[in-house]
């Protein structure tokens, strides 16, 4: 498979935030943020759906207590995905490139919440990349799975979420298998799109995964 790098573009934000570096890090989580189907305009300074993502990183600083591994955020040149473009997948491939040469080759988990759910799942087939957490994801009927073959996947979803759909969560679990991916849906009790309700469930689920993950040879 060739991993095409992705640098950014002159002027534009740096694609990766660290928010955890230890000293030599042995793997990395990076998170990806919810956006819109939409928007060639940057990020609001008040960014909700980056905000909504600070609980997981802190759920996931817990699970790794001990470990020296690196926690990093993925930040959007734009606010929506933009059809073809796929600005956010562009995005989280630029902010893969950026950790490899902070940190290296080590191993890395993805979590990403709905449009973020998407970019992980696309960015997914980086060499670096373990698994991925994606989080009331939105996946199209036509989202590619070939490139996922050997990666870990779990999507979690209430099927009451009314932003994006579950049942095409479970048809993507469906591909993905068939693409030979380790690829497992999982329904959740409650919570929604903004997984809310039942909060701490969400949060805990996705880094026990993230942890179970990174622990996976």
């Amino acid at each position: 498979m060739t991993c095409r790098t992705r640098r950014a573009e002159p002027g534009a934000p740096a694609p990766l935030v660290v928010r955890t570096a230890p000293t030599a890090p042995t793997a990395a989580v990076l998170l990806l943020h919810g956006g819109r189907a939409d928007g060639p305009e940057p990020p609001p300074a008040l960014n909700l759906p980056a905000l909504r993502m600070r609980p997981f990183a802190s759920a996931v600083t817990r699970a790794v207590r001990g470990r020296d591994v690196l926690i990093g955020e993925v930040r959007y040149r734009h606010r929506g995905w933009n059809g073809s473009r796929a600005d956010a997948a562009r995005d989280a491939e630029s902010a893969l490139a950026a950790l490899r040469e902070r940190a290296g080759s080590v191993p890395v988990v993805l979590i990403g919440h709905s449009m973020g759910g998407r970019a992980a799942l696309r960015a997914a087939g980086d060499p670096a990349v373990r698994g991925v957490v994606a989080l009331a994801p939105w996946c199209p009927a036509d989202e590619p799975v070939d490139h996922l073959g050997g990666r870990r996947l779990y999507l979690l979803h209430d099927e009451n979420d009314r932003v994006t759909s579950a049942r095409e969560s479970w048809d993507f679990v469906r591909r993905a298998r068939a693409a030979g991916a380790d690829a497992v849906g999982i329904p959740m009790p409650t919570g929604g799109h903004a997984m809310l309700r039942c909060a701490d469930l969400w949060h805990r689920r996705a880094a026990e995964l993230t942890a179970a993950l990174l622990s996976h040879g």
